[in-house]
């Protein structure tokens, strides 16, 4: 391969770029309107416009896509993580259209994308496994059924999903249908598809994974295992390699179990298999669970901790492997030191890690000895609405696990975000916690935040909205060729002034700020920017106080909305519409 299009954006957009570059080959860049200055358009050879702003009109747009890979010459292209990464239709279109394919094969994808299939598969090679479905169930009815034969709490989840999203937790028999019905939901948006099948769901388990790297010719190598239980709704926040606190005897059943499956699957590339870690009521790790979960078919966001403990770099072997050539490593090396990586969201831990869109004004990253941050962002960046809230990643490496800490602990202090609200505050508790320290015992799980993290963190100031994004296209001749152009809407407005046309001019006196309107006592704003789903009370109903009455999505996540006080419903928006955060949703009024 000679030039490689990278089909994302952001933060691993940027690792792509850099690998690229360390590999000697050219990369492409593609952009939805909002990303036009974006950090990874401007550090790649070059970067194609995907015209549009949703996800369904750029980056999960295949045909487009594909139309940018033929339009800059690219030969390759890597999907990176997320949007069309475990697409095996995606994966297909690319071979189809003569380009190499940075990832597993598609019918690979397609099997362990399947994760009732992924489960059939790993029953045959022996993986550990817990209670579920045979296959996905049909309705709400079938999940009740499964409830009442296994016990709670139970977990639906997308068949077809990963990331934690179309991912739901039961633990009373009431809530089943809202939650099956949401899991839908949530996968047909993120991933088209909303299969679900239902598992039996172990109670306060680690997150525990083995990244597996494998080439075309039948060679499976697992690098070591993760830890990745600090997580808040199912998506993680905190990841560390290897996994602290495991037996040598759980360390070689995850390593066994991680390459069965994949040799088993024919597995091609870089890909992830995840486990949950139960622990027992005996004095020794023999009384533990250990159940076999996923296999994600791509690169992870936390693939660095890997990288610092082995000293391979995963995306050159991702594209080594798609070139052909042999691993570089023989077999399963020893860890050297110890690595964590804190995800650097966008989101407000005092409002309950609620998304937060804007304009960064400071982003002063931390440096020193053991650390690393791969970033999407620098000052100046606008985080939009429309995509995920992952800003950068802190990467720190140390001889030993205390070391890591203690150098996470001064990069923490080092690192300052303005503009947006940042989980930096909730980082700086967590990792002087003692549940996650493990002085008397690892005590993290996946569910920790919910319901053992007492911190009260404060929440941050509101940003400012983030500019307007939109690009107005337009066609110019230059040199008697057509040639079409987008400018931004701000470009434009200074362009009207100076032309001496409505828009503003130098000379216009600058327009009045509005004035906040004052609080209405009735009104239930947007928590935040967002389209509204759906409604889950009807207008003029009497709900009740903490009713969830309405759910929001926002940067690819479902969040509740629930009633401040108790009184009759009044909706003053539709389902679809897309609203900003604090305009109001609608009024409860007192009966």
């Amino acid at each position: 391969m000679k030039k490689v299009l990278i089909a994302n954006r952001g933060e691993i957009a940027v690792r792509i770029v850099r690998a690229c570059a360390d590999y000697g080959v050219r990369s492409v860049a593609v952009y939805a309107d909002s990303d036009f200055d974006a950090l990874h358009t401007r550090m790649a050879n070059e970067a194609y416009s995907l015209g549009g702003d949703r996800p369904a009109d750029t980056y999960l747009n295949i045909g487009k896509l594909i139309d940018a890979a033929r339009a800059t010459g690219a030969d390759a292209v890597h999907p990176g993580y997320g949007f069309l990464s475990e697409n095996a239709a995606f994966a297909q279109a690319v071979i189809d259209a003569g380009l190499t394919w940075i990832g597993p094969p598609p019918q690979v994808i397609a099997l362990l994308g399947d994760k009732v299939r992924a489960r059939e598969l790993a029953l045959r090679v022996g993986a550990p496994m817990a209670a579920g479905t045979p296959g996905p169930v049909k309705d709400a009815s079938e999940v009740l059924a499964f409830a009442r034969a296994h016990g709670l709490p139970i977990i639906i989840k997308a068949a077809f999903g990963g990331g934690g999203r179309g991912m739901k937790i039961a633990w009373r028999m009431e809530e089943i249908e809202a939650l099956y019905d949401s899991a839908v939901r949530e996968a047909t948006a993120a991933f088209g598809r909303g299969e679900c099948f239902v598992e039996q769901y172990l109670d306060r388990p680690r997150h525990i994974e083995a990244q597996v790297i494998a080439n075309q010719h039948g060679h499976v190598v697992v690098l070591g295992t993760r830890d990745c239980s600090l997580q808040r709704r199912n998506q993680k926040l905190v990841e560390e390699s290897p996994a602290p606190f495991l037996s040598a005897a759980q360390r070689e059943r995850v390593h066994a179990a991680a390459r069965a499956i994949c040799k088993q699957a024919g597995y091609v590339g870089a890909g992830t298999v995840e486990f949950l870690l139960a622990t027992g009521k005996g004095a020794d790790s023999a009384s533990d669970t250990i159940a076999f979960l996923e296999v994600n078919t791509r690169l992870q966001v936390e693939h660095p901790v890997t990288e610092q403990t082995t000293g391979i770099d995963l995306v050159v072997e991702q594209l080594r492997i798609a070139d052909g050539l042999p691993l570089s490593i023989g077999e399963t090396p020893a860890p050297r030191g110890h690595a964590i990586e804190l995800r650097i969201n966008a989101e407000d831990a005092g409002r309950g890690f609620l998304p937060m869109s804007g304009r960064i004004t400071r982003f002063d990253a931390p440096a020193g000895p053991g650390v690393r941050v791969d970033s999407g962002v620098q000052a100046g960046s606008v985080v939009p609405e429309h995509f995920d809230s992952l800003m950068a990643k802190l990467i720190v490496h140390g001889a030993t696990r205390a070391q890591a800490l203690a150098r996470a602990r001064r990069a923490l202090r080092e690192f300052h975000i303005e503009g947006v609200a940042s989980v930096l505050p909730f980082h700086r508790a967590a990792l002087d916690h003692p549940d996650f320290v493990g002085a008397k015992g690892f005590k993290v799980h996946t569910r920790w935040i919910e319901t053992d993290f007492n911190h009260d963190l404060a929440a941050a100031l509101r940003a400012d909205p983030p500019p307007d994004a939109t690009l107005t296209r337009m066609a110019i001749e230059i040199d008697g060729r057509r040639v079409a152009i987008g400018m931004p809407a701000a470009l434009l407005a200074g362009l009207a002034g100076w032309a001496g046309s409505a828009g503003p001019s130098v000379s216009d006196p600058p327009p009045a700020t509005p004035q906040a309107p004052s609080r209405d006592a009735a009104a239930v704003p947007a928590p935040v920017s967002g389209t509204l789903q759906a409604w889950k009370a009807r207008e003029g109903e009497s709900v009740e106080a903490g009713q969830t009455i309405a759910t929001l999505e926002a940067m690819k996540m479902e969040m509740h909305v629930t009633a401040h006080r108790a009184g009759r419903l009044v909706c003053l928006a539709q389902a679809g519409d897309h609203v900003q955060a604090d305009s109001p949703l609608a009024r409860i009024e007192a009966e």
